[in-house]
């Protein structure tokens, strides 16, 4: 799973695997070491929750994508490539949050 952050936006791009998982497991997450420690360590995943809208977490060395069940369930057994929404944050702070499929071309 790639993560990539732009002003105001973070994307999520899976692979067929990691779509495959998710829709399995309903959770798929990625650790990327910055130090010698656990503690040094960036978490980020993307999860399936029972109800509500797309939004996004963050705390101690984590970020999680939350995604409805019914919104996943969708976006797993359909040919939809992605999943978009915008979340104010803070007062006049929108962070767009983009979860694609990051397929394989086929010519």
């Amino acid at each position: 799973m790639k993560l990539r952050f732009e002003v105001n936006s973070l994307r999520l791009r899976l692979s067929e695997a990691e779509v495959r998982q998710f829709a399995e497991t309903g959770r798929v997450a990625v650790v990327v070491s910055l130090g010698p420690t656990a503690a040094e360590s960036l978490t980020y995943a993307l999860e399936r929750v029972e109800a509500g809208e797309l939004r996004v977490s963050g705390g101690a060395g984590t970020i999680t994508v939350k995604v409805p069940a019914a919104l996943a369930n969708h976006w797993t057994t359909t040919d939809e490539n992605g999943l978009t929404a915008t979340l104010m944050v803070a007062e006049n702070q929108p962070l767009r949050i983009l979860v694609e499929k990051d397929l394989d071309c086929r010519h």
